[in-house]
């Protein structure tokens, strides 16, 4: 029996769960939860890092005795370090406005294979004015791992989205990063290599950008899958072996992300429930009751990806701004779920349009799993069954890659997948 603790940091919360692997099966329990969420400081939406390392060691004792402890958590964000190695200010959130009206030069998608966010590591640090006093930049997953042990590096699968790596080498850009400090930039590790220690305990780098991670426990039994990692976003792509660079990819804003071992995450970000936990915070009401009442109403169309939806606020009156009328409270979240829905359609069709790759089925993971409604409505807009589960996609791959560096898994993503099947339960969607 290995047992592992994973530490899974989400946009909206944090959790710390404890992973077994043994008999060829991979359970999870889930030891700790916390609330996360941006922090309003001198004018400007911070993410607060020392109050998560305090949740994260709580939720290691509870773990217990582990072999291994691995962290993912979102991408993009960072601190930076001074020369002797302290944090100069808590991460600025990705939502904050400081990137407003930046636009991509020309030439970046045939380098770093990214759609154009303006949230992107590379933008925020045009905008960025500790870039002067800082000596490191690390990403969020690396710098907690750096208060646990003291050493520094950079994951590759969550560098990958920072806007700064060569998709086609893999490496950091010398064209990319011509115009950053020296040594800013740390060295790559891959999933599964050595992190240090903390307390005696290995920690081992894993697909430490929570997508990566999630998509090593799609429960798939061949390559012909579609992905939808559903929580705060929607990653809604296919894994392929090789990047799509043309100009009809970047016209259509697909992003080449890196995968565990080696492989391409070929996604289009979705705005996802973050449309819906806008509404339930600006309502103080619970969604379940409101799932009941949506599946019954008639909603409007409107795009989710518009970037008036990306902003904390008031959601449910820019929805109704969008769709040019007032609507009831179920009317509102059927709105959501039929635009996520079709959302949803489009990134699946284009990417195997541009791809070449063919799908059979399409895989939700992560929170929106639960979503009953919306796993049936994108199995309708998609025409194609949809297999749901699991809800603890990202903290299982994070367990898995963990238990595969310390010789309790098979060596495959396709065993991995294998492990999920047996482990968990799924549920199959057929489209009406």
């Amino acid at each position: 029996m290995t047992a592992v603790a994973a530490v899974d940091l989400g946009a909206s919360s944090g959790r710390v769960v404890r992973g077994v692997v043994t008999d060829g099966r991979v359970h999870v329990e889930e030891v700790h939860r916390f609330a996360n969420g941006p922090v309003h400081r001198r004018g400007s939406l911070h993410w607060d890092l020392p109050g998560l390392y305090r949740e994260v060691l709580a939720g290691l004792r509870l773990a217990g005795e582990v072999d291994s402890i691995g962290i993912d958590s979102w991408a993009v964000d960072y601190g930076l370090l001074d020369a002797s190695g302290e944090l100069l200010d808590d991460p600025v959130h990705y939502r904050d406005s400081r990137t407003d009206g930046i636009k991509p030069a020309d030439g970046l998608y045939e380098v770093n294979g990214l759609q154009f966010q303006p949230f992107n590591t590379m933008f925020q640090l045009m905008a960025e004015p500790l870039l002067p006093r800082a000596s490191q930049l690390l990403l969020i997953p690396d710098l907690l791992s750096y208060w646990l042990t003291g050493e520094r590096g950079a994951e590759y699968t969550n560098a990958t989205t920072t806007g700064l790596i060569d998709v086609r080498t893999g490496q950091w850009s010398p064209e990319l990063t011509r115009d950053l400090p020296p040594g800013l930039l740390p060295a790559l590790r891959n999933p599964g290599d050595p992190a240090g220690t903390f307390n005696g305990v290995p920690v081992t780098a894993v697909g430490s950008h929570d997508t990566a991670s999630a998509v090593v426990a799609v429960p798939a039994e061949t390559d012909r899958f579609a992905y939808i990692s559903c929580g705060t976003w929607s990653l809604v792509g296919v894994e392929l072996t090789e990047p799509v660079l043309t100009a009809e990819s970047r016209a259509a804003n697909f992003t080449n992300e890196g995968g565990v071992d080696g492989t391409i995450r070929y996604l289009r970000n979705v705005m996802g429930l973050w449309l819906l936990q806008e509404c339930l915070r600006t309502w103080d009401t619970e969604l379940a009751p409101l799932l009941r009442e949506a599946a019954h109403a008639t909603g409007s169309v409107f795009d989710p990806n518009d970037p008036v939806f990306l902003p904390p606020g008031d959601m449910p009156a820019r929805i109704e701004r969008w769709c040019g009328k007032s609507m009831s409270r179920a009317e509102i979240v059927r709105s959501v779920l039929d635009s996520l829905a079709l959302a949803h359609r489009d990134a699946i069709v284009d990417a195997q349009r541009l791809s070449g790759k063919e799908v059979e089925v399409v895989h939700v993971v992560g929170g929106g799993s639960h979503n009953e409604l919306l796993c049936q409505l994108t199995a309708d807009a998609c025409g194609l069954p949809v297999v749901a589960g699991p809800a603890e996609a990202t903290a299982l791959g994070n367990v898995l890659v963990q238990a595969r560096a310390m010789g309790a898994a098979h060596s495959t993503l396709a065993d991995l997948r294998k492990l999920v099947r047996r482990s968990q339960p799924l549920r199959r969607y057929l489209p009406r």
